[in-house]
């Protein structure tokens, strides 16, 4: 397995993710914990700035999801862009020193209108990061209230510290209810909607829904292909992820393109894949702690086996999933 894995397990020690420690909620969505991980092979008195830079290195991937709206992948969050005659939209931002990328990206494409709005899906600095940039371009920053409260905090996670964020970097526009905001872009014939999603990955997280081209953002809710990092340090818990897979279900069609928060590009039947892998863990845990087992014991009872193979590739490790869960129940 070699210095990889040694790093991983190193990282997943430090996130107290081996040993049982109850700060399961301590860790970073996979990307970030890897480039984290990798941060941590050349020691630096800032372990933020170092992973932010190993982050930003990764090349932005582009994929057309319908007509004007676009995926960039890559340097955090999955970004989605809905490109119009009028003004652009913009969902996450990447991480800082990936700005200069995307903002090439966004300028490069056709009619070059100025962004109108940039939406963040919820706190996490590989969403976020670059608020303040895109509020340089003339853009408003929309996010649910819980994000703006998120941000303002300082907060300490595997080994980075995040001081609040700076006035400039804050949304400029937010919203509290569960029901959806919905404004239209003049001459563009799109409507977008944002929801609150009640606490799933974090108390921060909203769905962006492009009605007229059928594209469904669910941010971290959804790790496409991997088992999610839950921020119970922000509220995340597992019973508030599967509400949210099934309330992006309920909201999706078989043709709606689905946009996880990490991951490759999705559809209901991968949605759906993911919420029955994380039901039936949840009810296998769930189980298990009812019959007064430790966690340790949970994690040594193997309740994930059968997806392993498919869902244990990213950063968080089977045995690490099951402390998460059984900690957020």
């Amino acid at each position: 397995m070699g210095h990889h894995e040694m790093t991983r397990r190193e990282l997943l020690k430090r996130a107290g993710l081996l040993g049982g420690a109850a700060a399961a909620g301590s860790v970073f969505p996979p990307a970030l914990a890897r480039a984290f991980a990798l941060a941590q092979q050349t020691p630096t008195p800032d372990p933020l700035a170092a992973t932010r830079a190993q982050m930003a290195a990764t090349p932005i991937q582009q994929t057309s999801l319908a007509n004007m709206i676009v995926m960039f992948s890559g340097p955090g969050g999955n970004v989605v862009v809905r490109n119009g005659e009028e003004g652009k939209v913009v969902v996450d931002t990447f991480v800082q020193g990936a700005f200069a990328g995307l903002k090439q990206r966004l300028d490069a494409m056709p009619g070059g209108a100025p962004i109108v709005a940039t939406i963040n899906t919820h706190w996490h600095f590989d969403h976020a990061d670059n608020n303040e940039s895109f509020r340089k371009t003339g853009s408003k920053i929309i996010a649910h209230e819980n994000t703006r409260r998120r941000l303002s905090q300082p907060h300490d996670l595997l080994g980075m510290h995040f001081a609040p964020a700076p006035a400039a970097a804050m949304p400029t526009q937010t919203f509290v209810q569960s029901e959806h905001l919905t404004f239209e872009l003049t001459g563009t014939e799109e409507y977008v909607d944002l929801g609150y999603i009640q606490p799933a990955h974090t108390d921060t997280d909203i769905y962006v829904y492009f009605a007229i081209g059928d594209v469904l953002h669910l941010g971290d809710t959804f790790f496409n292909g991997s088992y999610p990092f839950i921020d119970a340090s922000t509220g995340g818990k597992i019973n508030g992820m599967i509400a949210a897979a099934e309330k992006g279900l309920k909201m999706s069609n078989p043709t709606t393109r689905i946009v996880p928060g990490h991951g490759p590009l999705a559809d209901r039947a991968a949605l759906t894949r993911y919420r029955d892998m994380l039901v039936t863990v949840r009810d296998r845990v769930q189980t298990l702690k009812r019959e007064g087992r430790t966690e340790k014991e949970a994690v040594a009872a193997k309740p994930t086996t059968e997806f392993d193979a498919a869902w244990g590739q990213g950063l968080i490790q089977p045995d690490a999933f099951v402390s998460i869960v059984y900690n957020t129940l």
